[in-house]
């Protein structure tokens, strides 16, 4: 009995995401004086510069250091930055100095442009903006500065009082966020906007970062906290006192994970703001971190003159009983649950990204991607990747994956290995795809706009091509995610909008009209196998068994769901996977949770995906549940299952339903018992095309008239020249009924056809004989 299974079973894990650093410490790189300014170049070679005037190339393949530039004696590099992979081909990179000066530098060395005169004082921060095309500066002499990609001052963003030591653009490149005092500042390009301004720390902040992808905010400050803001400065996390100031706070470009450097300790840290791992190395202040494009590895400039290179290892995912773990730079180790057998995968390069699901692993290397089956780990469907990309994302469909990477965008490519299609939108930026805004189905592909965060484009997998009109809503959308299950008609898109209310909608519409189902989401999962779609709210874990009834009776849509209540979980939990009858949440400080559901829904599910009505009927005597006869009344509705419906609608008490069930069994045709069925569902539009398309014109044109569409009426009794003195008819005993007189003028401009009900009434009754009697009609059984 279902009922007496509704509660929430939860089974609480360790940690299984703690992750380690593999730390390479290079000793005295820039001697005896700092190392304080540091970048990766887009193939991912490390730039370093220091109190020694020089910059240093730090070569990943070989391990060898080679002086790049010379700056000379009377330049002090205070910051190094990269033009962004996407921004621009040329590699070009920022270098800042002590004593207020900028210069544009190559990858070779050569200076394309010196700015002599940028800040009065240290130029304290640089940053790039996403697409490459500015610079900002900010300076101890509390201005910020806008250049362009050559060196050419464009505007004075920014001018304080006091000194700013931080600031980054946002994920649009029109705002900027920037340090005050004990407060952090989000300045709009637009002097027309807003400026925000909220107290942040108990003491001067020292350095902010801004994630381009999810678009959170962190700081760290002299009060020895680190801490976590959304863009409209809302506290999301604040850290324990630290033992030292923190002096430095960086995303990696996945925006997975932030690193936090203090003296004598790097940190990492999930996006909920939670340590995942914490290295201490005698190397002094942490002055700089940079991340690589494809987020392994993070580069620390050090008070001491040296520079440390972290590698992230112990990543963890789990799927269908087996554990996989990035152990190693070059290898993977995987664990059967079942059997508690190894099995080390090792690589020619190190790993970048790693995915399972639908019985495959697929692994992204620097240099290829490697497609594995649960039951045959020794021989992988290998192809190469494009030179010098980074894949930043991998997205797995039943027949299909998804990468992304920093050159090509968005690639879909069969399990064989074989490209598929590489679909293209307008405004789409390649740094900016992650988790919540790309979702992959064996037949489409929904990726949110990066320009206009209220649209979503949903492509065929096949071409590339669009699926018509993207969908649009009205306000910003945080998350979106289709189903796995059923043919491309079955295909269902749920976003998640910045409001936290969930809405759905089916992916092959001309017209998407999205549907609410929820209010104050944080975060959705479909199910592997089924349309079974899991949320979790504030103080609850909902379930929608079948969440397409608000498709077809919105009355029963609250009796398909079920409601556990997770209060104990504590603040921001996620939900991360939903397969079998199993949920998997991860609490914020990354404990793994099991909640169990009734596998009854998943059966039934199953029945009715088979066609199996009777077994469907007998699960649902069985059970003598509620929530399961309201899932089969809205599965037999949609599939015009009249017999199942019936009884189920019985079961739960709608004996209207009922009632108006049993009148459509006695429509002689299946065409009219079909279209019926579909005004049932909310789908004029579908049963007038049943019907029309059957040749019943009068049936359709009552249909509209039921629906007071008089309009609709007239007009399909003039293209067909039948029954316009019927509808004429029907429309003034209508407006008799309701003492009103007749205004439509396209109902007046036919006020000269006589209504003669004896006619009108001899036409309907041989309609009706004329579909009783015609080829194909037959009383329901």
């Amino acid at each position: 009995n279902t009922r007496s299974e509704k509660h929430l079973a939860t089974n609480t894990e360790t940690d299984k995401e703690e992750m380690r650093l593999k730390l390479t410490v290079r000793a005295g790189q820039h001697g005896a004086g700092p190392a304080t300014a540091l970048g990766w170049t887009p193939s991912n070679d490390l730039f370093s510069a220091g109190d020694d005037h020089k910059i240093f190339q730090l070569q990943q393949n070989t391990g060898e250091v080679s002086e790049v530039l010379d700056l000379g004696a009377e330049f002090f590099p205070t910051r190094l930055e990269w033009v962004p992979a996407g921004g621009s081909k040329a590699a070009l990179f920022a270098v800042a100095s002590a004593e207020g000066r900028i210069r544009l530098v190559s990858r070779a060395g050569r200076v394309e442009k010196a700015i002599n005169d940028a800040h009065v004082g240290a130029v304290i921060d640089l940053r790039w903006s996403y697409d490459g095309t500015a610079l900002l500066s900010a300076g101890e002499d509390g201005v910020i500065k806008l250049w362009s990609r050559s060196g050419m001052l464009r505007a004075t963003l920014v001018q304080s009082g006091s000194s700013v030591y931080a600031a980054a653009w946002s994920p649009n490149s029109d705002q900027a966020v920037y340090t005050c005092g004990k407060s952090l500042v989000v300045k709009p390009l637009q002097p027309s906007l807003k400026t925000e301004q909220w107290r942040a720390h108990d003491g001067v902040v020292l350095c902010v970062d801004w994630s381009p992808v999810n678009g959170l905010i962190v700081s760290g400050g002299e009060d020895r906290k680190y801490k976590v803001w959304d863009g409209y400065g809302r506290a999301l996390f604040s850290s324990s006192l630290q033992d030292h100031v923190v002096t430095a706070v960086k995303w990696a470009p996945d925006s997975t994970l932030f690193a936090v450097g203090s003296f004598n300790t790097l940190r990492l840290c999930d996006q909920a703001g939670w340590s995942r791992c914490l290295e201490k190395f005698s190397a002094g202040s942490v002055y700089g971190i940079s991340w690589t494009a494809d987020s392994t590895r993070a580069a620390v400039a050090c008070a001491n003159g040296s520079v440390a290179v972290a590698h992230v290892l112990d990543r963890h995912i789990e799927w269908g009983g087996f554990e996989v773990t990035n152990n190693a730079p070059d290898a993977l180790q995987i664990r059967n649950i079942a059997t508690n057998s190894t099995e080390t995968l090792e690589f020619r390069d190190h790993v970048v990204k790693i995915s399972m699901g639908h019985s495959k692993l697929v692994v992204a290397t620097v240099t290829q991607c490697l497609i594995y089956t649960v039951n045959s780990w020794n021989t992988p469907v290998m192809f190469d990747l494009p030179r010098e990309s980074t894949i930043s994302l991998i997205r797995q469909a039943e027949k299909l994956l998804l990468l992304v990477d920093n050159t090509d965008g968005l690639q879909i490519f069969n399990y064989d290995g074989r490209p598929c299609s590489q679909p293209k939108f307008p405004n789409m930026r390649n740094e900016l795809f992650n988790e919540f805004t790309v979702a992959l189905s064996n037949d489409a592909v929904a990726v949110r706009d990066h320009r206009d965060e209220k649209i979503v484009h949903l492509l065929d997998t096949s071409t590339g091509k669009p699926l018509g009109k993207p969908l649009t809503h009205t306000i910003d959308i945080a998350a979106i995610s289709l189903n796995q299950n059923g043919s491309s008609l079955q295909r269902q898109l749920v976003v998640v909008d910045k409001s936290r209310d969930l809405f759905i909608t089916p992916v092959m519409r001309t017209q998407h009209k999205l549907e609410k189902l929820g209010t104050m989401v944080r975060s959705c999962v479909w199910h592997d196998k089924t349309s079974m779609l899991v949320a979790l709210t504030d103080s609850k874990l909902v379930v929608w068994y079948t969440p397409e009834t608000v498709y077809t009776d919105k009355a029963v849509l609250g009796k398909t769901k079920l409601e556990l209540d997770v209060s104990e979980y504590g603040k921001g939990p996620t939900v991360t996977a939903f397969n079998g009858s199993t949920i998997v949440i991860r609490k914020a400080d990354g404990a793994v949770l099991y909640a169990a559901v009734p596998p009854q829904p998943n059966l039934l599910l199953q029945y009715v995906g088979e066609k199996q009505w009777a077994a469907a009927l007998r699960l649902c005597r069985f059970s003598k549940d509620e929530t399961l006869w309201a899932c089969l009344a809205a599965l037999a509705s949609a599939n015009k299952e009249l017999n199942a419906a019936e009884a189920a609608y019985a079961a739960i008490d709608e004996a209207d339903k009922v009632h108006y069930i049993q009148s459509i069994k006695d429509i002689p045709t299946v065409e009219g018992r079909n279209a019926a069925m579909a005004l049932f569902c909310q789908q004029p539009e579908e049963a007038e095309n049943i019907l029309l398309q059957a040749g019943l014109v009068f049936r359709a044109i009552e249909v509209n008239v039921d629906l007071f569409r008089w309009d609709r009426a007239l007009d399909l009794a003039v293209k067909h020249k039948t029954h316009v003195d019927t509808v004429l008819g029907w429309r003034q005993r209508y407006l008799e009924r309701s003492r009103r007189k007749e205004t439509d003028a396209k109902f007046l401009q036919y006020a000269h056809i006589e209504v003669d009900w004896e006619k009108i009434d001899a036409k309907i009754a041989q309609e009706r004989e004329n579909e009783r009697t015609r080829p194909g009609a037959k009383p329901f059984v």
